[in-house]
């Protein structure tokens, strides 16, 4: 019986001296309040819908994963239909049909809203990749004076990683990478690869295959950089030549035809006499949210589609 104890002792030691495996605790999908631990398969489920969506997180460098994302539209997209039915329950409140059209219109209200935030991040992207656009042929040309001057490639990228706005942050990450131990072949394309700039993946690219290759890092930077700065002179002259439909658009749908709409019905009601003044009224104010409309259309067209980079 006391060996039987002994060993029992014995075993029992040697299980509380062996190492317990961790446990991982579940990471959070956001750095907000809200864990979307126990819905993750149904918000993947929606996530895999819009595919571009990961790649765009990433890029415009919001701190979400597609789960915790597709949490958040969910989320604000209720708010935004919740307040438009408010509003088209104040518009229509005279109506007798108002509580069913602001009860019909909120599905379409939601599903609206989830579409144009969850497309929220690529747009986010493509304003990061014009910022570094617009910057991105003169920091290029500052680290090409630079190396030409027979400065290191290491100097010469921390020479450029302030005063350029997203692209000097876009070289501080090559330059964190490096001083951390990556090789910088490495890093040129591991930040290219996670960068909306098509200009900056061009450029980093042509480095780091100059530097694989042992050619002349200086002369293939000059020639990446002057490439892109003819087809930034191109995309501006398309510019120019795209305002001609865009301003003649914007001359008939909203000036001309407003103004002779609103003409012609002044006329009609005069007609009418007292019945048509409510027709009128109702006609006028539709009038006046068209115009706006079509204001807010052909504004941010022009916007979005001018280029933002400068020709030095």
């Amino acid at each position: 019986m006391a060996p039987a104890k002994e060993r029992a002792a014995s075993e029992g030691r040697q299980k509380s001296q062996t190492p317990q495996p961790l446990v991982a605790h579940p990471v959070r999908d956001t750095e907000g309040p809200l864990d979307p631990e126990q819905f993750r398969g149904f918000l993947n489920a929606i996530a895999s819908r819009f595919p571009s969506v990961k790649l765009a997180l990433h890029q415009s460098e919001m701190k979400f994963t597609p789960a915790g994302f597709v949490q958040s539209c969910l989320i604000n997209a209720g708010l935004i239909a919740i307040l438009l039915s408010v509003i088209t329950w104040a518009v229509l409140r005279d109506q007798q049909t108002v509580w069913l059209a602001s009860i019909g219109l909120f599905p379409i209200y939601y599903a609206a809203s989830f579409v144009y935030c969850m497309y929220y991040p690529i747009v986010r992207a493509k304003t990061r990749a014009r910022k570094i656009d617009q910057e991105l042929v003169f920091a290029g040309r500052h680290m090409l004076i630079e190396l030409k001057s027979g400065i290191p490639i290491f100097d010469s990228l921390l020479g450029v990683t302030r005063d350029y706005g997203e692209v000097s942050a876009e070289f501080n990450k090559i330059v964190e990478k490096v001083t951390l131990g990556m090789p910088l072949g490495m890093a040129l394309h591991e930040v290219a690869e996670n960068n909306p700039s098509q200009f900056f993946k061009r450029v980093i690219l042509q480095m780091a295959n100059s530097l694989a290759s042992g050619s002349d890092l200086s002369a293939s930077l000059e020639s990446a950089l002057d490439q892109i700065s003819r087809e930034q002179v191109i995309a501006i002259k398309a510019y120019g030549q795209k305002l001609n439909p865009l301003v003649m658009f914007f001359m008939i749908f909203g000036i001309i035809m407003p103004s002779l709409g609103v003409a012609f019905m002044i006329i009609l009601s005069s007609f009418l006499g007292g019945t048509g003044l409510a027709f009128g009224s109702s006609a006028l104010f539709g009038v006046l949210l068209t115009v706006a409309l079509i204001q807010f259309i052909f504004l941010t067209t022009v916007e979005s589609s001018r280029p933002k980079f400068d020709i030095g």
